[in-house]
This record gives C-alpha cells, sequence and structure tokens, in this order.
C-alpha cells in the first residue's frame, strides 16, 4: 500500500473514531442533562401538589378524587406533566390521567422514600410506560406521612424532544468528518510532495545509499542549514577536524570551521568552486554549493573538502604527462618538417647545407638542455620548460632564457607543483598573447632568480599588452578576452601565488613588452 493511501486511511479512521466516540458522549451527557432537568421539574411541580391546601383537605374528605382529580389535571395541562398521580399511604390511587385506574394501586415499586418522607427522583416503568418521576410526601398539619406525590415525564417523549439535539450533534460530527477527510488528503498529497513521491522503503534505501556514498568518496563533506547549524559530516571531514559526530553535529559552523564561507554562500546563493582553505590542520580545496528548496529559497550549504596534496599530486602526475605528450608532439611536428627540409636537400645535392642545418638543430637542443640541467635543480621544473621549449618551435616563437638565470636554491616548503603551476600558466599565457598579436617578432623571455631571501620568477613577451579596462579583471575565475571556457589560468596563478605568500604584478616596459613578475619569499 502506498504512502499516500495509508496516511489518508490511518487519518480517516482516527478522525472517524475521535469524532464517534465524541458524538455518542455528546449525546448521552446531553440525554442525562435533559433527564436531570426533567426530573427537577417533576419534583417542582409534586412538591407544589403535596403542599397545595386543597389537597389537604380533599385527603380529609369521604372522597379525596372528587378535588384531587381536577386540580391535578389541570396542573399538568399546565406543567406539560404526562401525569400527576396522588395516593395515599397504601399508594392506591386518587388522581389519575386516565380515570378507570382511579382506585387502583400505584406501580413501579419507587414510593418507599417519599412514604418515609424523602422526595425522590426515579426512571421507573408506571402503568403508562418508562418514565422520570419526581415524588414528594404530603403531610397533615400534625406533619404526619399520609399520602404521595407522583409527577411524571414519559421517556419515550423525552427522547422525542431530545432528538432534535442529538440530529444536530450527527450533523456537525458528519461535517467534521468530512473536513478531517479534506484535511487528511491534503496532509497526505503535501507528504507526497515533501517526499517527492517516494515511498518509506526508497526513503530508507535512499538514506542508507547516502550513507554509504558519503563514507565511500574520499572528499570530506559538511551540510549546514539556513542558521549555520551543521546537520552532516561524514566519516572523511570528522578526521579532517578531529573531532567526533556527536560534538560536531548541531553545533555553529563558525565554532568548528572559523574561516569557513558556508554562511556567504547561504547569504548569496551562489556556488564557489576549487578554493583553498585549511581545515583543521589539512590543507584542502573546496567547493560549497547552496541547497535550494522548490520555493527557490536557500535552505542550507554543502560544502566538500578534497585533500591539496592529493590534487596536487594527482595534477603532478597529470602535468607530466601532458609535458611529455606536448613535447613528443611538438618535436614530432618540428623535426618531421627538418626531416623533410634535410630530405629535399639532399635530393638536390646541397650535402653541406643539410649538414649545416643538422648541426644547428643539434646545437641548439643540447644547449638549452644543458643550461637547464646546470642552472636548474628541480627536475619538475625543469621538464616544464624543455617542454615549452619544444612547444614554441612549433608555434613559431622564440622562446629564450635569461642567462643570469639560477634557480637551485628552493626550500624544501615551498611546494614545487605551485610553482609549476605559476611558470606553466605564464609562459603559456605569453605564448597565446605573441601568437594571437602576430607580430613579427614573437618573442617570449623567462627570467629566474633564487638570489636573497626570495625567489623571482619573470615572464616577459612581445604581445600587444594588457589594456587598462581588461587590468582589474585579470585575476577574476572564468575572465577571458580568448572566448568560452577560458580564463582559468591567470585565476590558478593567482592562488597558487597566495598559497606561497607571495605577490604578482605586471607592467608595460619601455620596449613595450609585457612583463609579468612574480616574487615568492623563502620562508
Amino acid at each position: 500500500m502506498k504512502l499516500q493511501t495509508k496516511l489518508m486511511l490511518i487519518s480517516c479512521s482516527l478522525i472517524f473514531v475521535v469524532i464517534t466516540i465524541l458524538a455518542v458522549i455528546f449525546q448521552n451527557m446531553f440525554e442525562d442533562t435533559m433527564k436531570s432537568e426533567i426530573g427537577e421539574r417533576a419534583l417542582s411541580v409534586s412538591y407544589a401538589v403535596s403542599n397545595n391546601p386543597l389537597v389537604l383537605e380533599a385527603f380529609e374528605s369521604d372522597d379525596p378524587s372528587k378535588s384531587i382529580q381536577p386540580y391535578a389535571e389541570k396542573i399538568r395541562m399546565k406543567t406539560g406533566a404526562h401525569y400527576i398521580v396522588v395516593g395515599n399511604k397504601e399508594g392506591v390511587r386518587y388522581s389519575h390521567p386516565i380515570k378507570e385506574r382511579i382506585g387502583k394501586k400505584m406501580v413501579g415499586g419507587d414510593n418507599q422514600k417519599a412514604l418515609s418522607g424523602e422526595p425522590s427522583i426515579t426512571e421507573a416503568t408506571g402503568s403508562l410506560g418508562p418514565a422520570v418521576r419526581g415524588k414528594s410526601p404530603i403531610r397533615n398539619n400534625d406533619g404526619e406521612i399520609i399520602g404521595l406525590v407522583s409527577v411524571g415525564f414519559l421517556t419515550d417523549q423525552i427522547k422525542e424532544e431530545i432528538w432534535p439535539y442529538k440530529l444536530k450533534i450527527i450533523i456537525v460530527g458528519i461535517l467534521t468528518l468530512l473536513l478531517g477527510i479534506i484535511g487528511s488528503v491534503l496532509i497526505a498529497k503535501g507528504v507526497k510532495r515533501a517526499t517527492h513521491g517516494l515511498e518509506p522503503k526508497e526513503i530508507g534505501m535512499l538514506y542508507k545509499e547516502k550513507s554509504a556514498i558519503l563514507e565511500a568518496i574520499r572528499e570530506g563533506v559538511i551540510a549546514v542549514n539556513r542558521e549555520g547549524e551543521i546537520t552532516l559530516a561524514n566519516h572523511t571531514a570528522l578526521q579532517m577536524l578531529e573531532t567526533d559526530s556527536e560534538k560536531l553535529i548541531g553545533e555553529n559552523v563558525l565554532k568548528a570551521i572559523p574561516n569557513t564561507r558556508l554562511l556567504d554562500v547561504i547569504a548569496s546563493g551562489k556556488n564557489e568552486f576549487d578554493e583553498q582553505m585549511k581545515l583543521g590542520n589539512t590543507k584542502v580545496v573546496a567547493n560549497r554549493i547552496p541547497i535550494i528548496d522548490d520555493h527557490d529559497q536557500v535552505v542550507g550549504a554543502v560544502a566538500t573538502f578534497r585533500n591539496r596534496d592529493e590534487l596536487f599530486q594527482l595534477n603532478e602526475e597529470l602535468s607530466q604527462v601532458k609535458s611529455y605528450s606536448e613535447g613528443l608532439r611538438a618535436q614530432t611536428h618540428e623535426f618531421s618538417n627538418k626531416l623533410y627540409l634535410i630530405s629535399g636537400l639532399i635530393q638536390l645535392g646541397s650535402y653541406q647545407e643539410a649538414q649545416d642545418i643538422i648541426t644547428k638543430e643539434s646545437n641548439v637542443h643540447q644547449h638549452f638542455t644543458q643550461f637547464i640541467m646546470n642552472h636548474i635543480s628541480d627536475p619538475y621544473i625543469g621538464g616544464l620548460l624543455i617542454g615549452k621549449f619544444n612547444r614554441s618551435k612549433e608555434l613559431r616563437v622564440e622562446f629564450t632564457i635569461d642567462p643570469s638565470s639560477h634557480l637551485k636554491d628552493i626550500p624544501n616548503s615551498i611546494d614545487r607543483q605551485l610553482l609549476v603551476t605559476i611558470m606553466g600558466n605564464l609562459i603559456d599565457n605569453s605564448m597565446d598573447a605573441v601568437v594571437d598579436s602576430k607580430t613579427n617578432e614573437p618573442i617570449v623571455k623567462i627570467s629566474l632568480s633564487d638570489f636573497g631571501e626570495q625567489l623571482i620568477i619573470e615572464v616577459e613577451d612581445t604581445g600587444e599588452g594588457i589594456t587598462e579596462e581588461t587590468a582589474n579583471m585579470l585575476y577574476k575565475k572564468g575572465f577571458s578576452t580568448k572566448g568560452r571556457d577560458r580564463g582559468y589560468g591567470l585565476y590558478l596563478i593567482k592562488q597558487a601565488v597566495e598559497v606561497l605568500d607571495g605577490h604578482i604584478f605586471f607592467e608595460r616596459t619601455k620596449a613595450g613588452t609585457t612583463l609579468f613578475t612574480v616574487i615568492i619569499p623563502k620562508e
């Protein structure tokens, strides 16, 4: 059975039972109240009749019923009672609505209290049927009990009088039941919308799957509600924060992660990707996404944290593969052209020219490679520069390195991968700039220095330069003048420089070139 149907049946059944019980209780209470009021009325009438002088005088006469019967009937008609019976101590009737029953004994067996001097309200079956009766003793001038008065209201007549009120209770109960059914249907539909039409088993399975996924992924995951209280944290996040879920769940995220930007994401409703930060004692790359409900309202946010060292290690491996592939592709393309040229010269018999070209190419590559080996100690940076050198040959860009460059004194505290990111993107941007500008002398020059307390990286190109309009947007993620899906190089450079506590700036030199300078402290 579906959840919506089950909720409707349970709600409707519960409402039906509650309303039925209340209706029965109200009806019984109303009926008891009516009988009590009628009993009090009957007792008042019986008391008035028993104390009437006419009745007392009639008891002293030879034929009491002659005077009592007309009086009793007169009072019965005025009060609406179904009968008023006056009897002596032996229970013999002196009055009755049916004259033939005068002189016969009263029935019902409820005269004892009245004859003992105590007025009473009883419910008994008399000669006219079941009735609510009020009975009062009749006393003579000496206070002796000489008879009693019984005033009765038939139960059937009482029920007929009560029935319109019971009908109203039934109608109100039915209307309430209908409203309850409508409310149950609305609640069931609301629950269905809230659960996106999922059944309890499906919700339970999704919860188990979500828990398994959260624990299986290697990223730390933390979710907060709109007030900033942590509602979820997986095992990886708890390890990074060096705490447990009992302490973390329900705590304000600012206490657990003072440098978080989750509250800013909730306020802005915008995603934030690939932001570097420190989580506990772990350097991580964070992604933050707002949680939006069906009404497009931000109700919370989720952040994922990936160990930066793991990402950099993976990126390092990919960078090496990319560098190798680019170098091989560039060399293949360039040397294919050289081989065609040499083959043509040999076919023409120009052996000396062919030998000169072979010697020149060999000297250029050997000189550049030898310079890198002598002046650059880090193999990653050296490999990067050789790959970019080969790439420049393919693009027909003159790529040179300052002869005074020296980069051997790199402290172990400086992440090599960040240096590769900075140099690689600066060189790529410069090559793109000189190729796009179509200058007559496409030149990219790099200078490296490790003298003193700082590492200095300078990349200079003969491109058209950077306009004042784009200067302020230069390091913004996604901003590019080269089209879509670009604009990440300088953003990554800026982030890497900030992680290393360095500085980056650019200038237009007097020679008309664009010079980017990165300064990184060794400590």
